[in-house]
């Protein structure tokens, strides 16, 4: 089933309901706690997808939903919406303007649709299968990398990779830094670096040990702008990736990405996780 208008428009209004509940805690108490796998969370994160699941229940009462902080809801359509109501819940308590909520609808385990919407700064960049990325309404792209070499690489954390996939993500950064370390990566800025790269300021995100929430809604805002996503081996991200992601800014430097990653021995013989 193709997206229709009414689920771009469930879509807007979704990211709406996240950023008026998370607007008023930015920069204010939030009442942060750790999860058990010791991630952080605040009242925000919870009532901001509270907020987006009393929409669906109320409007796509058969559709599945996979939440961050709510869990799974079993549907029957084959669609899921998955959210992720604030990406970067360290960024958003330290004040830092980068993080994100994310919204993708999912049919059959592919992205067709997704939002990075940062409600502070007021930026939202939609992308829908077979139509162009908007940001704000403007068509949004991402730019020419001529070579690997002095392209701009950016992460949220190697601190968050496995500790096998350390190296890999070190082996590409020096590729990109071509022996100029000082002029290495960005850091930080989770799902605000994918509508970054969309736009046309970074050429590539690389990433380790994601879920779907944190993914799903990149594929088809990063596509849309021309640009490609896919694991570390170039295949394709569907709700059974592994959570190993790559955004390329220009597909021309796949390949370069891909062997920088895994050396030409590597990349002959894949990624396996």
């Amino acid at each position: 089933m193709p997206v229709r208008p009414d689920d771009i428009a469930l879509a807007h209004r979704l990211a709406d309901a996240a950023g008026a509940v998370i607007r008023p805690y930015f920069r204010r108490p939030a009442g942060l706690e750790l999860k058990e796998d010791r991630s952080p969370v605040t009242r925000a994160d919870r009532e901001a997808e509270e907020a987006m699941r009393r929409l669906l229940d109320a409007e796509r009462s058969g559709d599945g939903i996979v939440g961050e902080e709510h869990g799974v809801k079993e549907g029957v359509t084959g669609r899921q919406w998955v959210l992720d109501p604030i990406d970067g819940t360290r960024s958003f308590t330290a004040g830092r303007a980068i993080f994100g909520t994310l919204i993708a609808l999912v049919e059959d385990g592919w992205p067709i649709l997704g939002i990075i919407d940062q409600p502070v700064q007021r930026e939202r960049w939609i992308g829908v299968t077979g139509q162009p990325t908007l940001l704000n309404g403007a068509p949004a792209r991402t730019r020419a990398c001529a070579a690997l070499e002095g392209a701009i690489v950016a992460t949220t954390s190697p601190h968050l990779f496995a500790e096998g996939d350390v190296p890999h993500y070190l082996a590409l950064v020096a590729a990109a830094s071509g022996g100029a370390p000082r002029q290495g990566p960005v850091y930080g800025g989770d799902c605000y670096n994918y509508g970054l790269l969309a736009s046309g300021h970074l050429d590539v995100v690389c990433e380790s040990g994601l879920q779907l929430y944190d993914f799903a809604a990149l594929v088809p805002v990063v596509e849309g702008a021309g640009g490609r996503m896919c694991d570390w081996n170039g295949e394709p991200l569907t709700s059974a990736s592994a959570g190993h992601v790559l955004a390329i800014g220009d597909p021309a430097r796949a390949d370069d990405v891909l062997e920088a990653l895994h050396g030409a021995q590597g990349h002959e013989q894949g990624h396996e996780h």
